[in-house]
């Protein structure tokens, strides 16, 4: 009997979610993606030293002013760990742009540019990275001008469904719709609900988005990410691509209980009229939904942090 892990993987895309290159080669995903967190904590293992001071020795030939050595830094220390990451998986790696650039389109623009070209020059194609960028407004901006120039990204910080109908406006390449931050949300807000099996509020935020997408025939690809429990993962299976933790993957692979099989984009049926949303009607959208609201500015806020915490890590690097 298979593990549920290699049912899920017959239905949908497996993406590690992680940055441990142990975890991810005992796994065997299609793709990985990493954030400013996971980087943080993969700086941290010993094994990881020669990469960063791979990055330390780089960005300091390269000069400048203290902060354009700590982006320098940040920048090539993802690249390294991402071409790392490409020597197991035969997919595509998330790489994402930091975060403090989230309400600026033309900032965003340029580092996406730049992570591009650092991955070239370590013979990486781009065909194989996406870009990743928070789904603020100014953020689908950026990610519908690197589209056009073949950039493919991975849109997250994803909880409203205003931002997936902008991001697939957008021509975006795949969005990472959040599932476990939503549900913490609702239990923080609705102490007493019952939030079990399809009840999830993040998983039904993710099924809605998915048969939206599926219905009108957008080519944007619905990743979800952020889980809290196996559950959510199930309730998701046939889902285009899911993002999921090695913790959770080995629970995955524990269990032989058959899997079934709850989207299909041959039987997806949407509520939603297919709608484009201008600024004003995006930022009205975003303002009803407070769930949406606060995850996506607390989201930025930490994967800030994070940065912060990893250029802190880098700078004392001899």
């Amino acid at each position: 009997m298979q593990s549920q892990l290699q049912q899920l993987k017959s239905m949908t895309t497996v993406v590690a979610d992680t940055g441990d290159i142990d975890a991810i080669r005992q796994f065997a995903p299609v793709d990985a993606t990493t954030n400013p967190s996971l980087l943080l904590k993969a700086s941290q293992q010993e094994r990881y030293r020669p990469l960063l001071l791979e990055a330390s020795e780089w960005a300091r030939s390269r000069g400048g002013d203290d902060q354009t050595r700590l982006d320098n830094m940040t920048d090539k220390l993802a690249v390294l760990i991402g071409k790392e990451i490409l020597q197991i998986v035969p997919g595509r790696v998330s790489t994402e742009v930091d975060a403090r650039l989230s309400f600026d389109t033309e900032a965003t623009i340029a580092r996406a540019r730049k992570l591009i070209a650092l991955y070239d020059e370590a013979g990486i194609s781009q065909d194989r990275i996406l870009i990743k960028i928070a789904s603020t407004w100014e953020g689908i901006r950026a990610a519908e001008v690197l589209e056009r120039e073949g950039i493919h990204c991975n849109l997250t910080l994803l909880f409203g469904f205003a931002q997936a109908k902008a991001c697939a406006d957008a021509g975006v390449y795949l969005i990472s719709p959040f599932v476990g931050r939503i549900l913490d949300w609702h239990r923080a807000h609705e102490a007493d609900a019952d939030f079990s099996g399809d009840r999830d509020p993040g998983v039904r935020s993710v099924s809605r988005i998915y048969q939206y997408y599926k219905q009108h025939h957008y080519d944007t690809v619905v990743m979800g990410a952020s889980f809290r429990n196996i559950g959510e993962i199930q309730s998701l299976a046939g889902c285009d691509r899911l993002t999921i933790s090695p913790a959770l993957m080995q629970e995955l692979e524990q269990s032989t209980t058959p899997l079934e099989r709850r989207l299909n984009p041959d039987n997806a049926v949407s509520d939603d009229a297919r709608a484009s949303l201008d600024e004003t009607a995006f930022r009205w959208a975003m303002n009803e939904d407070a769930m949406a609201t606060e995850k996506l500015a607390e989201g930025i806020r930490n994967f800030a942090a994070d940065q912060l915490r990893l250029e802190k890590l880098l700078a004392e690097i001899q």
